[in-house]
């Protein structure tokens, strides 16, 4: 069944300014600029002052879900300019005490399980790393840059094959953004 006219309000909070140009839509707030783009032929951004609305008109079920599938990335990009994300990882290590370096944008795990080739990985710009101790702390205003950094770090010391519950050495993520887990 369709519905005949869709439309999705987005207010956006004091500090936030928005802007659209070919289906881009960016914000800017008090912690820095985003750019997405969000481009459907039949769903329309249309921007008034500080509110941002959704349209679609003669709506199917799949059109419904993209409106509240932008709208869920627009309140994510709103969050991420006012707040900013934090991701905390924590860094396990019971049998060999492991290293764990920053170099530029390489991240680096030595000593892992007493290997004597060190695991690097490559970090994409746009996201902060900070080693304090025993915790890496991710920080960053994308939501989903930020969470693909720690989940690449985390991803670095899995080892396929063997039992978590035995072999519990590595680097895991203990809370995102804000939510202990």
């Amino acid at each position: 069944m369709k519905i005949q006219k869709l439309e999705e309000k987005i207010i956006f909070p004091e500090g936030v300014n928005g802007s659209i140009k070919d289906g881009d839509l960016t914000l800017k707030g008090p912690k820095g600029e985003l750019t997405r783009r969000f481009y459907n032929k039949k769903i329309s951004l249309v921007l008034n002052g500080n509110e941002l609305v959704l349209l679609s008109e003669n709506a199917t079920k799949k059109e419904k879900n993209l409106v509240f599938t932008f709208k869920a990335h627009i309140n994510n990009m709103i969050k991420g300019v006012t707040k900013g994300y934090v991701y905390k990882l924590k860094i396990c290590s019971g049998h060999f005490p492991m290293n764990v370096s920053l170099k530029g944008s390489s991240f680096e795990v030595k000593n892992f399980i007493g290997e004597k080739v060190p695991r690097t990985v490559e970090l994409k710009e746009g996201s902060k790393v900070n080693i304090q101790g025993e915790l890496i702390v991710v920080e960053g205003i994308d939501k989903e840059l930020v969470s693909q950094t720690a989940a690449t770090i985390e991803k670095l010391t899995r080892r396929p094959g063997f039992d978590n519950r035995i072999f519990q050495d590595g680097i895991y993520i203990i809370e995102k953004d804000g939510k202990v887990l």
